[in-house]
């Protein structure tokens, strides 16, 4: 029971202080035991806290993924982009953000988002991790939506976007 307890302590310890080494003395003899150490070279561009890798987060990049992924065909910011979304302005989202709450947030509607994808775009946008975080900077920062623009947009996304059949385009700019 006490080597019971002993270990774990030690993997109570592992998972506090990670990257800690410990040596467990048993039948065996002595081993050591360490937590692979995260560094640029095996986590290029990571945030590290603890054993959570955040990616940096560029939101020049996410304004040019915002209109290239196909996210402006229905949302909008400053007025440009669709309307069947709420828009994305940096204006309207909390002063402190959390990317996790707005990624559940995406996932509470994901399958709207989907139907929309595939009736829109006729496939379903593919995210990666990092360019889900540079989007979300992207919708966060006033800068970087000052300078966001029509010419950003892609042609084939202004073309989804010109469904309407009142000559109102829905990036705000009328024939």
């Amino acid at each position: 029971m006490k080597n019971f307890r002993w270990k774990m302590i030690m993997i109570m310890a592992l998972v506090s202080f990670p990257g800690i080494a410990w040596t467990d003395t048993g039948h065996e003899g002595t081993k050591r035991h360490q937590m692979p150490q995260m560094n640029d070279d095996n986590m290029p561009g990571m945030m590290r806290e603890g054993m959570l890798a955040m990616p940096q987060m560029d939101p020049a990049r996410g304004r040019a993924l915002f209109a290239s992924k196909g996210c402006v065909v229905c949302h909008s910011v400053n007025g440009i982009g669709g309307d069947d979304a709420p828009a994305l302005d940096a204006s309207s989202m909390p002063l402190m953000m959390n990317p996790f709450e707005f990624a559940a947030k995406m996932w509470r509607g994901a399958e709207a988002m989907v139907a929309l994808q595939r009736e829109e775009l006729d496939e379903t946008i593919e995210l990666t991790g990092q360019e889900l975080a540079d989007i979300i900077a992207f919708v966060h920062s006033h800068k970087e939506q000052t300078i966001f623009s029509i010419a950003d947009v892609p042609e084939r996304m202004k073309k989804l976007m010109d469904h309407s059949s009142t000559g109102e385009h829905h990036y705000g700019v009328k024939d």
